[in-house]
């Protein structure tokens, strides 16, 4: 065989390679440019919240995602021509514990279905302990209010786990008053010497009709008085996103009201299990009560833990 013939045939195999490794490459690329990306923390404390937030190029026709039993179907929205679906979840200081959670989500894509699931390490955090005095009846309810608390956790319970469909929240959320924060959330409290469930929200201080104001866009849900809460609001603010104001002076909005950032719904009192005026804000997760520090201080990447 002459030099030019093995020549000519070393450089045919050379493109035959170099056409198969362009191939391989824009395969790798178009597998790439076609991919649903996750993004979710790997771990997070006990009692706070946090996002995941599924994005895709193609066209995302559902979204669904389970956390510890509970199923949201986040609202899909287009973002620099991406698909893209954000959902907040958390675990409650109460009602959880700590160790390994598995995260279970469902995408439907262009008519195909695909499904992922993935863990998030939740960890043990250090809370404080608070004792305090309060009026007997405060700690333990004469029996003809039982019935009446009983009512409370009834339409408590519903509120919290609303699930409506377009989302108005975006973080961080807006501070509800003008006051210092006081009691942090998942303290421990001792009331008149007697152990009881843990702070689950954060309390701010002001004097009695210091406005309070709607911390994100939302639906009112619930315009209560409640033994334990006093005067209390509840908004909704959609995919399960909920906030709670208690021991209210006063009303500035009624059920079914839709409400602005920032608007004043309601005045810091001092009604129910109180000692002295201030407001008690609660943030609800899919029915999870979460620290609110953390949508009052951080931004959507932090929340997904990048």
């Amino acid at each position: 065989m002459r030099i030019g013939d093995i020549k000519l045939k070393n450089s045919m195999r050379y493109i035959k390679i170099l056409t198969l490794v362009v191939a391989l490459c824009l395969f790798i690329a178009s597998s790439a440019f076609a991919a649903v990306s996750l993004a979710y923390p790997q771990k997070a404390g006990l009692g706070e919240p946090f996002m995941v937030r599924v994005t895709s190029n193609k066209n995302l026709d559902s979204v669904s995602v389970k956390w510890l039993g509970v199923t949201v179907q986040p609202e899909i929205r287009k973002w620099k021509g991406k698909s893209v679906a954000l959902v907040m979840f958390g675990t409650d200081v109460l009602a959880d514990k700590a160790g390994k959670k598995e995260l279970f989500i469902n995408v439907v894509e262009d008519g195909k279905e695909r499904k992922f699931s993935r863990k998030i390490r939740i960890f043990n955090k250090k809370y404080k302990v608070q004792r305090l005095t309060l009026p007997e009846k405060m700690v333990t309810p004469p029996k003809e209010e039982l019935e009446r608390i009983r009512k409370d956790r009834v339409e408590v319970k519903a509120a919290k786990e609303t699930q409506s469909e377009k989302r108005m929240w975006f973080v961080p959320f807006l501070r509800p008053t003008k006051g210092a924060q006081s009691s942090p959330y998942g303290a421990r409290r001792i009331l008149n010497g007697k152990p009881k469930n843990p702070h689950r929200g954060l309390d701010f201080r002001g004097a009695k009709g210091t406005a309070i104001y709607a911390m994100e866009d939302g639906k009112v849900l619930l315009v209560k008085n409640h033994y334990y809460a006093g005067n209390s609001i509840y908004l909704d603010h959609g995919n399960g996103v909920v906030t709670m104001y208690f021991h209210l002076s006063q009303f500035d909005v009624k059920e079914g009201d839709m409400v602005e950032r920032g608007q004043t719904i309601g005045r810091i009192g001092s009604t129910g299990r109180v000692t002295g005026p201030h407001l008690h804000m609660s943030v609800s997760v899919q029915g999870r009560l979460v620290d609110p520090r953390f949508v009052l201080e951080k931004n959507t990447d932090k929340l997904l833990g990048l």
